[in-house]
């Protein structure tokens, strides 16, 4: 089974649709509301509040339309329905080992989910396409930046 070029859990879907609707509901509105008032004092090039709000209200509206095409573009898996549980997908926790017995355990998550330092890589991260389809007793070796090494496959689980 191919994912689609930009898959997202359930979870990390809610995350953008989260953020976006703070921005736009709460922050925006705010800053909005700053501006008003700033423009309202007199010379704008001296004002800091105007020029500040000016500023964040581009990075409020930059963020807005970049999560507005992140989530456009985005297929929602739930990997609890992977119908092949014995083959490491999206979603799934992976467990592997290298030739050293050094364990590391990765779970296979969208690219607007990552987060290395808790073992959720990205989808299209190198690792994610050396480690997709593999099974358990798999080895599959990954070009890094300080050259190739190879995993094996210990476990695969679908939380």
């Amino acid at each position: 089974m191919t994912a689609p070029s930009n898959p997202i859990s359930p979870a990390g879907y809610a995350a953008l649709k989260t953020r976006y609707d703070h921005l736009l509901g709460t922050e925006r509105p705010a800053i909005v509301e700053i501006v008003s008032w700033a423009a309202g004092n007199g010379d704008r090039s001296e004002n800091g509040d105007y020029l500040y709000g000016r500023k964040r209200m581009r990075e409020i509206d930059r963020e807005l339309a970049h999560l507005a095409r992140r989530m456009k573009s985005a297929r929602v898996i739930d990997p609890s329905e992977q119908p092949d549980k014995s083959r490491a997908f999206f979603g799934a926790t992976v467990t592997l080992a290298d030739e050293d017995d050094n364990e590391m355990v990765v779970t296979l998550v969208g690219d607007d989910e990552q987060d290395a330092s808790a073992g959720r890589i990205g989808w299209s991260s190198p690792l994610a396409k050396a480690v997709r389809g593999a099974t358990i007793g798999d080895l599959r070796s990954v070009r890094l930046p300080g050259g190739s090494k190879e995993w094996e496959v210990i476990a695969i689980d679908y939380a």
